[in-house]
């Protein structure tokens, strides 16, 4: 024990000597209550000077003196409180026990403004970052890098910080340890049982760091098309174009193949196929096509293109290419396009509908004599 502690030690019981009227736990208490004001009153002292430290600081050390204020302020307490314990007249068994119950909620605090730390500083990343620009490849990158491994450090912060406390308590450490060391099967077991969890956290990692999908993309799976709508430790969010949400794992963004429409950037062609007949004039629908693109806002002014991509045994497959700036605004442009090339064949081009063919012209086969 440190020799300050002793000689608080026995002042305070000195005081007690001449005060031995009161009873014994009076005086336990107010000690304990005289070491959590004076406790307070640091912790109020050193934030008003440490306000006007980081007056001048960036956002990061005034955000983590905000937040930080009331996980500190408990910590103080806790460190009062087994300052009092510790040299107040109280059995050396209960105080034992205080004082071990006082330091596993320490460690707790600890851990909590450690994820406090981290919290704050993916904020003020992600504040540098804007997703409601038009082309936000960059900042969607940023974000789900963030956020994955935000999730990350916040989930090992957590077990660490409890393994840690845990290893305080000598009843639990000694089962945890003699467990282990007894019953192979139970780790076993628990290994078994953290196998999905533990996946996925090394998934997280991958998607951060390889970054398949992002915050926002614009993706297909499971036959649906949706947007990355959010990434947790664990799974994925796929808002559908209905407003559905997809849950998926965050290993079938590993494990499985699916389209990402804004892999490398937010630009996107938009396919429309129309069916027409052998005598459809191509080039006049060509340059319908180039009509309607150019007149249209949604055309990004890059790809107009028609082409003929097969025959089958009574129609033409046509090919409507255009492009756009995202895929959001080239779902809206395949659907004008072939409104508006459905509105022109069939009021200005009828020849280029399909239509069956009765071929009259054939002699008919002569009768079999004697039929």
């Amino acid at each position: 024990m440190p020799q300050f502690v002793i000689d608080l030690t026995n002042t305070v019981f000195a005081l007690w000597r001449e005060f031995n009227w009161l009873p014994k736990w009076a005086v336990i208490t107010i000690i304990a209550v005289v070491f959590v004001v004076i406790g307070w009153a640091a912790n109020q002292v050193v934030f008003a000077f440490l306000k006007l430290l980081v007056r001048k600081r960036d956002l990061f050390w005034k955000g983590m003196l905000g937040r930080a204020r009331l996980k500190v302020r408990l910590a103080v307490m806790i460190i009062a409180l087994a300052l009092g314990v510790t040299v107040s007249p109280l059995a050396p068994e209960p105080s034992l026990m205080i004082r071990q119950a006082l330091l596993f909620a320490f460690i707790l605090v600890c851990g909590w403004m450690l994820a406090g730390a981290v919290d704050m500083g993916a904020l003020v990343h992600l504040r540098r970052f804007n997703m409601d620009t038009e082309d936000n490849l960059h900042a969607r990158k940023h974000v789900t890098q963030t956020r994955i491994l935000q999730r990350v450090a916040a989930i090992l912060i957590g077990l660490v910080t409890l393994g840690l406390a845990l290893l305080t308590i000598p009843g639990v450490r000694q089962w945890g340890m003699s467990l282990l060391a007894s019953a192979g099967v139970v780790g076993i077991v628990a290994g078994l049982a953290l196998q999905p969890f533990l996946t996925n956290l090394i998934a997280g990692i991958q998607i951060a760091t390889s970054q398949p999908i992002r915050i926002d993309d614009a993706v297909i799976v499971e036959g649906e098309w949706g947007r990355v709508e959010e990434i947790t430790s664990t799974y994925v969010v796929v808002k559908l174009w209905d407003w559905r949400r997809m849950i998926l794992p965050l290993t079938y963004f590993i494990q499985k193949p699916f389209q990402n429409w804004t892999r490398d950037n937010a630009r996107l062609i938009g396919v429309a196929f129309l069916y027409v007949d052998y005598e459809a004039p191509i080039e006049r629908l060509r340059l319908k096509l180039e009509e309607i693109a150019q007149a249209s806002p949604l055309w990004d002014g890059d790809v107009v293109s028609l082409q003929v991509t097969d025959i089958t045994d009574r129609v033409a497959q046509v090919r409507c290419l255009t492009s756009a700036r995202n895929a959001g605004v080239a779902f809206d442009l395949r659907c004008e396009v072939r409104e508006k090339m459905l509105a022109f064949m069939r009021d200005e081009c009828p020849e280029a509908l399909p239509r069956d063919r009765l071929d009259l012209d054939r002699e008919p086969s002569s009768p079999v004599i004697g039929a």
